[in-house]
């Protein structure tokens, strides 16, 4: 199973870490710094990457409401059969209760996982690795 990350320009210090545990874990990661290069159309090798991947995991941080490259790459996942029960959105230091008033077109449907931006993230990122083994 192929897992795309899906992360605004916040939360690359964390996709980062979450790509590291998921590869070490022995899943195969599609994450944008590892394939898009300078002078790259980032736009076709995303939706490549899309294509090509069964699950994605969506880090959610204040940030998404104003990222749409965020927003639609979970639309394509959502609208894929090929993702069914595979997208895992992640809170990211952010409280459920506010996060439902800027994800609800993600959140009233799918299970979360909570996650610290500080302290504790390797707990979360396990959570992460579980859910992704259980729908494998």
């Amino acid at each position: 199973m192929k897992v795309f990350i899906n992360n605004s320009q916040q939360a690359k210090p964390l996709a980062r870490l979450v790509v590291k545990a998921l590869r070490q874990a022995g899943l195969d990661v599609w994450y944008d710094e590892d394939e898009i290069y300078p002078g790259d159309n980032w736009a076709k090798i995303t939706g490549e990457g899309l294509e090509k991947s069964d699950a994605m995991v969506v880090l959610l941080t204040p940030d998404v409401p104003c990222s749409p490259n965020v927003q639609r790459n979970v639309s394509f996942a959502l609208g894929n059969n090929r993702y069914a029960w595979r997208v895992i959105p992640v809170l990211a230091g952010i409280d459920e209760a506010v996060a439902l008033e800027d994800f609800a077109w993600i959140l009233t449907h799918l299970k979360t996982i909570e996650i610290p931006t500080v302290d504790k993230q390797e707990e979360g990122i396990d959570k992460i690795t579980q859910a992704l083994r259980a729908v494998a």
